[in-house]
Parts: structure tokens; C-alpha cells; sequence
């Protein structure tokens, strides 16, 4: 990778939460930085630029969906990097608006590409934001030791109160032996997006690297998005003094990552030299605290700084809805300059003491 002062970098979604955190970081350090951002209501409460936006990103609002936004941009800046951040995020909403996440997400990718193919332009590199939902449930193990994927729960194992899978374990997703097995309508278009640019950079000779994200929390993050993360949630119900209340039986694991890993893992990634053709494969890190905490926990931890009543388990839950997402980082912490450096705590009070500027 040249000096990253030589690039002109092209952020599709860039105005959200981790465009902005990776904006602080780069922006200032690379010869042009331009984000492509609608700023859409469900995210930005009020349609105008982020104050959180490195002053140094040139903000062009518009739809990735729209090829005329594109053809604007591309007549203007001739991007050597392209990180790929847009999406539509809620998982369980995904499920009721299987289209908007479709169009944005697939769509979104492919008019990007076209737009780049009718340009003659040929990034040196892509980054591409993509999320532990591709996993689904992941890989299980059996108590005789064999390894089985076992999808989707179904509604009538809810019903039943059957959160698990009997006589099994969850084991931590990893990349390199993971197989793909999305249970969400999100998480097949987040791998749809992986295969896409994976074909197009392979065919022109260029390079992609894939980052998939696990539940990414911190400051910045939307505080209107019920579907942007628990973590917003629960601190403004304990905030506010209410019980928080927990789905199924409160064991649910999730790997909560900061903020600011996540975005110093994109500079740790975009400063690797990169592979090209198919031979050298997709570079693909999971990007993670690697340590795995129930949603139980985690309430526990937000009520306890608020000194809020203690959460109540509800047994209500969502379908489609994943009982356990953890990594395995070992092989992200070998092939990168990074490593999370934030423990839930340590995380926790952070947005905490954020929320309290904000509101």
C-alpha cells in the first residue's frame, strides 16, 4: 500500500457511526476523503452533516442506489480506495422489510460497481463492512464431539421455550473455518455483498478485504435507531430508572466490540499491503473483543452504574433471532497491527458518560 497521503478514498455510508470514528482517524492523513452518505432519518435524526464528521470529509448526500449520485461523484474524484460501509443494519427488521435491505445492501453494491466499471476506474483496494450475522448460529458441537450447523431456530422451538440445542455447545465463529450460514435476511445480503465485490475485484486483478464486525457499540451511535444495538438501549432505560427487560431466558451471547477497535481495526486493515487475484483469496478477519457476553451480563453491568433496578427476564424473544455470536480474533490479531483494547467496562462507562453529553 503507497503512502496514505497518495489516495483518494471514496466512503459509501460514511456520515454513521463507524464512517465517522474512521473519519477522526484518516481523513486528515489521506490526499481526498469523500463520504457518500443520505443520511437517512431512521439513523440521523436531523438530515445534516454530522458534527462528528472530520471537517476534512467532503459530505456528498445521496442514495448508493442511484446511479446519477455516483456519476456525479466519479466525474469529480477517481478513488484509489473505496471503503464500503453503506447498509441497512437491523437484523430483525430485515425480516418485515426484506426489500429496502436488498436494494440498499445488493443493489446498492452493484450500481456502485457499474458506476465504477462505466468511469474506467479500478480501485487499487476495497474495504468492506461486513457483519458476524453472515455466520448465522455458526458451528455447534455435539457432547460426542461431532461438528454440526444447526440454522435457523424455528417459531415453534420458541413456543416451546427451547433456546438452545440440546445436547450441544456453540462454538466461536472464525473465518478460515466458519462456514457461511446466514439465518437473517440482513446477514444473506451482508454475504451477498462479500461475494459480489469478491468477483468483481478478482476479475479486474484488484484486492478486497473483508471485515466482519460483531455487535459494534460506543459513542456515536444512534440514540432515535431501536435497531442499532442493545447496548443504546439498555443505558437509556437504566438511565431513566426502569428495569431493563431481557429476552428468552437471558443468556443470549453476544461479543461486544468498542467503537474505536472497530474503527482501529479498518486503519490496521487499509494499512496492510494488499493481496490481488485468485489465488490470494479474500483477506477476511473477524472483528471482535473476542470474549463472549450474555445479554444478562450486560444489562447487569448498565444497571449497576445507574444503580438502576435489576433487569427482569421476560421469555419473549424474536424470530429469527440468533441464540449465540462470539468470535475467535487469534487470527485477526496475527495478520494486523490491532487489538481491541477496550473491555465491556471499560466500554460500558464510556457510552455512559457519552449519553450523558448528548442528552
Amino acid at each position: 500500500m503507497s503512502e496514505l497521503s497518495a489516495h483518494r478514498v471514496i466512503v459509501t455510508g460514511g456520515a454513521g457511526f463507524i464512517g465517522c470514528a474512521l473519519s477522526e482517524r484518516l481523513a486528515g492523513a489521506v490526499g481526498k476523503w469523500v463520504v457518500i452518505d443520505s443520511l437517512h432519518p431512521q439513523v440521523h435524526e436531523v438530515q445534516e452533516r454530522p458534527a462528528a464528521l472530520h471537517e476534512a470529509a467532503e459530505l456528498v448526500v445521496g442514495d448508493v442506489t442511484d446511479p446519477a449520485v455516483w456519476d456525479a461523484v466519479l466525474a469529480e474524484v477517481q478513488p484509489t480506495v473505496v471503503i464500503h460501509l453503506a447498509a441497512e443494519t437491523g437484523t430483525a427488521q430485515s425480516l418485515d422489510e426484506a426489500t429496502r435491505h436488498a436494494h440498499v445492501n445488493v443493489v446498492g453494491t452493484t450500481v456502485m460497481l457499474d458506476a465504477l466499471g462505466r468511469h474506467g476506474i479500478v480501485p487499487e483496494r476495497f474495504l468492506l463492512s461486513s457483519s458476524r450475522a453472515v455466520y448465522g448460529e455458526g458451528a455447534w458441537e455435539r457432547n460426542g464431539g461431532d461438528i454440526f450447523y444447526p440454522g435457523q431456530r424455528s417459531h415453534a422451538q420458541f413456543e416451546a421455550g427451547q433456546w438452545d440445542f440440546a445436547g450441544a455447545r456453540p462454538l466461536p465463529s472464525t473465518a478460515a473455518l466458519t462456514v457461511p450460514k446466514p439465518t437473517s435476511v440482513y446477514g444473506a445480503t451482508k454475504l451477498a455483498q462479500e461475494n459480489i465485490l469478491s468477483a468483481w475485484v478478482n476479475a479486474r486483478d484488484t484486492a478486497l478485504t473483508v471485515l466482519r464486525l460483531q455487535n459494534v457499540y460506543g459513542p456515536g451511535q444512534s440514540l432515535v435507531n431501536s435497531y442499532t444495538g442493545i447496548v443504546s438501549l439498555f443505558s437509556q432505560l437504566a438511565r431513566r430508572g426502569e428495569s431493563i427487560p431481557i429476552y428468552e431466558d437471558g443468556l443470549i451471547t453476544r461479543d461486544f466490540v468498542y467503537i474505536d477497535d472497530v474503527a482501529d481495526a479498518f486503519v490496521a486493515a487499509l494499512a496492510e499491503e494488499p493481496a490481488t487475484g485468485i489465488e490470494a483469496g479474500t483477506p477476511t478477519f473477524d472483528v471482535g473483543s473476542g470474549v463472549g457476553t450474555t445479554i444478562l451480563q450486560l444489562a447487569e453491568a448498565i444497571a449497576a452504574y445507574y444503580s438502576a433496578p435489576a433487569p427482569h427476564i421476560t421469555g419473549k424473544y424474536r424470530d429469527g433471532d440468533v441464540r449465540h455470536a462470539e468470535c475467535r480474533i487469534d487470527a485477526t490479531l496475527g495478520a494486523l497491527e490491532w487489538e481491541p483494547r477496550w473491555p465491556l467496562d471499560r466500554g460500558v462507562a464510556g457510552l455512559q458518560e457519552w449519553i450523558g453529553s448528548q442528552l
